[in-house]
Order: structure tokens, then sequence, then C-alpha cells
């Protein structure tokens, strides 16, 4: 399923709020790429900018006053281009977003079945050959109402793939998961992963989750939001959960930690707040 594609260029992007006039300068100056078939994690203190990026990636939110992005070489966002989602970057929200009345086959095949994407009987394959992949299908014909938070999260992130995006945008998806859930998730989606070698931007506040899913991990200070440090994570794919017992995964840790820690303070000392 690998692409090759999912390049994302991201060049001096400064993001102004103005909610009733109070001009909120939420990111400024930030320039990053993303390589093809890069897993990064974004991390920092609340309300630094970390989903104001991701959703302007995915053409969700305007670039103003400056900056632009761009994906696979194509100018995607700047101040004086329209918003332009697309079914190449696709979320998976913190909050989940399938549809309660669809079955879980239903809610796998509704974008594609829309968009035409596959013809006939092909498309109600490719969705069983995904949720086979996922250990979902036999539970294809249920409601997301009887499934747990983990099984719901990874039917959400199934329906992503079977649009074949080349960028996944994973906003907080194992947030609100208890400890068991969310190391199960963490095990799903390193295979994901390790299956599509699909580009990957996860945006998290877990710092061990950060090290153990990515292969960077981006470091934001306090608003206005800029990239601190950058931390390449050289720990061997597949991963086993034993790696974060190693020296090196430890040391990776204390470093994020460090960092992370720094800004939180000056966080909580200007009282912030989170917004996006």
């Amino acid at each position: 399923m690998a692409t090759g594609q999912g390049h994302v260029k991201v060049e001096d992007v400064t993001k102004i709020y103005d909610p009733e006039g109070a001009n909120v300068l939420a990111v400024e100056d930030c320039s990053f790429e993303i390589k093809p078939g890069e897993f990064l994690a974004i991390v920092g203190p609340s309300g630094c900018g970390k989903t104001t990026l991701l959703n302007m990636i995915a053409g969700f939110d305007h670039v103003e006053p400056k900056g632009k992005i761009y994906v696979d070489g194509e100018l995607l966002a700047a101040p004086d281009k329209k918003l332009q989602p697309g079914p190449d970057r696709v979320v998976v929200f913190q909050q989940g977003a399938l549809f309660p009345w669809k079955t879980v086959l239903e809610n796998v095949i509704f974008g594609p079945r829309n968009t035409g994407k596959y013809q006939g009987s092909e498309l109600k394959e490719k969705a069983e050959e995904l949720l086979a992949f996922a250990g979902m299908k036999e539970f294809m014909n249920d409601f997301p109402s009887r499934m747990s938070s983990g099984m719901q999260r990874r039917v959400e992130i199934i329906r992503a793939l079977i649009n074949e995006p080349t960028i996944l945008l994973l906003d907080e998806p194992f947030r609100a998961l208890d400890a068991i859930t969310k190391a199960v998730m963490h095990r799903f989606l390193l295979d994901t992963f390790d299956y599509t070698h699909k580009t990957i931007m996860f945006i998290t506040h877990d710092l061990e989750e950060s090290i153990y899913l990515s292969d960077r991990v981006a470091v934001m200070t306090t608003r206005p939001g800029k990239f601190k440090t950058w931390i390449d994570v050289k720990i061997p794919r597949p991963r086993e959960t034993r790696v974060k017992a190693s020296p090196e995964f430890i040391r990776l840790k204390e470093e994020v930690i460090e960092a992370v820690h720094e800004e939180a303070i000056k966080a909580f000392q200007r009282g912030e707040r989170e917004m996006a």
C-alpha cells in the first residue's frame, strides 16, 4: 500500500486568531518538513498550536497572516488561497466521528462510496481486507455503540485508510483511552504504519507514546508556538513493548520530558488555556 508520497513542507507559517479583536498569536514562524513515509509526533503544552498546525495541513483552517504549506510539491495553503481539504489528508480526531446509526462496514465504506473510488464489489472486498487486518471483520455488521472505545478507534483508522490517503493526521486519538486499551492501540498503529508506510503526523500529550510510536519527536514552545527542539528516535522497527525498558528509550524520554517541562511551566505561569 505504500505510495512513496506524503511529503509535507511548512514554510514560515504564522497563525493569528482574532476572536472579538483579541489577536491571539497561536503559532509564529513555523517551518518544518515531514518526509514521505515518516512518523512525526508533535508534543508541547496545551494551547501551543499543535492542533492549529494540523488543521492548516488538513485544509480546515486558513494560514493567516503569512506562510505556505506544500504537500508533494503542490501549494496547499497560503494567506490568499481558499481552504483545500482533500482525501489525500485524512484526520482521525480525539472525540471520534463514527456514525452511530451505521454499521462498522457502512461507516468504513461511506467515504469511498460517495466519491466513487471503487467499483461494484471491489469496495466491500477492500473494506473486508482492512477490517480483517484490524481484527474487526467479525464485527463489521455491528453498530459502534456495541463496541469498546478501542475497537471504535480501530474502525476510524481503517475508515481513514480505505480512502488511500498519502498522509494520516492523528489528533490525540488515544487521549481518552485507559492504559490497557491504549497499549492495544499502540500495537495496532505500529502494525498499521509498518503495513502501509503512510506519512503520519501525530499530536499527543503523552510523551512516552510520542517516542514509542514515532521516527521524530518535535517539541513546541508555549504560545506563540514555535519548534523548540527536534529529537530523532532511532529505535529499530518493528517495535515491541520491551523497548520501553531499554537505556536508549529511557534517555529519549528524559530528553523529551525536560524540554516539555520547561515550556509547561511557562504556560502555567502565564495562565495559558487550550484554544487549538
